[in-house]
């Protein structure tokens, strides 16, 4: 009998909603339905957002599917949170934990029960490495890891966002991998990545020039931290593993894009398109 042929890893590319707000003006913003149409358009597989009932209905009828973000600041918010979510379909959920000054004894119980309201509802939270929560600096983040293994006696699922740790590294073009990539066992367990371009001084810089040609620093970005960060990543990858990936650029007015930069939803398109070019080639020496 012949052998089935090895399912490949994949990616699922999420546009994030917030790109998308007040887009194309505040004036006149697109409709959820008109929103979900454009995204389909462009190419990505879905959308991340918050528990919304409505745009999760309009992503299923499109066949498209949706991740979930939210903030989690205390045990008993935990299990209301996941199962608005698994009402709407929603599996994978980024989970901004508690505060930036929650002790790490504290931030682990309501890491727990995150975790176990993610169980009962079946789905999958993923503690993000954030500004302004329990995470915002490495040695916290792994700080809660470690002591939630230690306890629990399993690894903590995570959803890292290296931009906010690039900048309070301070990190030079040529160390972006080689300093981020502390906890790679930590990576291998994810399933949902959020990839913000940035510099050692920028939490989010631009995809483009805005006339179609890549940034400068987005080159370098995407050779000295995106194709390593997925390199290592397919290295613990299990055949038929599927990484959600969201391009997580924040609008005009978020304090992330600033006044200069170009259009924020058309350089998320680009950096889709540049992140499958990376994919596709690494795939080519990929074997389980």
């Amino acid at each position: 009998m012949a052998k089935k042929p090895v399912q490949k890893p994949r990616i699922k590319i999420m546009a994030a909603d917030w790109s998308l707000r007040d887009y194309p003006s505040a004036r006149n913003p697109w409709s959820i339905r008109t929103k979900v149409r454009r995204v389909k358009e462009a190419g990505f597989h879905g959308m991340s957002s918050g528990a919304d009932a409505e745009l999760a209905a309009e992503l299923q009828n499109n066949k498209m599917e949706m991740v979930g973000g939210v903030d989690v600041g205390s045990k008993k918010e935990a299990d209301k949170k996941m199962k608005a979510f698994a009402d709407i379909g929603v599996v994978h959920i980024n989970v901004q934990l508690c505060d930036h000054d929650t002790k790490t004894k504290d931030a682990v119980k309501v890491a727990r029960a995150v975790v176990k309201a993610g169980k009962k509802h079946k789905v999958k939270p993923a503690i993000e490495i954030h500004r302004d929560t329990c995470t915002e600096t490495p040695e916290k983040a792994f700080a809660l890891a470690d002591a939630y293994q230690k306890k629990h006696k399993k690894k903590l699922r995570m959803n890292f966002d290296h931009s906010h740790p690039a900048i309070i590294k301070q990190l030079r073009p040529h160390e972006y991998w080689e300093r981020l990539s502390e906890r790679t066992d930590l990576l291998h367990k994810h399933e949902l990545i959020h990839f913000r371009p940035f510099t050692g001084s920028h939490c989010q810089t631009p995809v483009t020039n805005g006339k179609g040609r890549l940034d400068r620093d987005f080159k370098v970005w995407l050779t000295n931290y995106l194709e390593p960060a997925l390199e290592a990543w397919l290295q613990g990858a299990k055949p038929g593993k599927t990484l959600y990936i969201v391009p997580e650029l924040g609008p005009q007015g978020s304090g992330y894009a600033l006044a200069c930069f170009p259009d924020i939803w058309q350089d998320a398109i680009r950096e889709k398109n540049e992140i499958i070019k990376v994919w596709r080639r690494l795939m080519r020496n990929w074997s389980p």
